[in-house]
């Protein structure tokens, strides 16, 4: 299993596909690969603590920013993940977790 929590934001997409493709990477096969981040909807406009820390990140960092469920479902596509699937877990900040399996 790998972890990754609240890392995705602070990076541009490139470097979102390479942590992930490097995360998959050490996961056997039947490994599971577990997201938790601000996840904004599809929209790009909500939830609300989510769609306000991106503009943070857009304005204090030079790549980051959150990004939508379909969004990381894309990067976890293209780094072969199956199965993704977003759990109903809703922190207190609405993040939110993705996990997929890497076949």
């Amino acid at each position: 299993m790998v972890w990754l929590s609240h890392i995705l934001h602070s990076d541009s997409p490139r470097d979102c596909d390479r942590i992930i493709q490097k995360a998959v990477s050490v996961l056997q096969p039947g490994g599971t690969i577990i997201i938790h981040d601000f996840i904004l909807d599809d929209t790009k406009d909500g939830p609300l603590f989510p769609a306000l820390f991106s503009l943070n990140m857009l304005v204090r960092t030079e790549h980051g920013k959150t990004y939508s469920e379909a969004e990381i479902t894309e990067m976890l596509t293209k780094a072969g993940i199956k199965d993704i699937d977003r759990t109903p877990y809703k922190g207190p900040t609405d993040s939110g977790i993705i996990l997929g399996r890497k076949p």
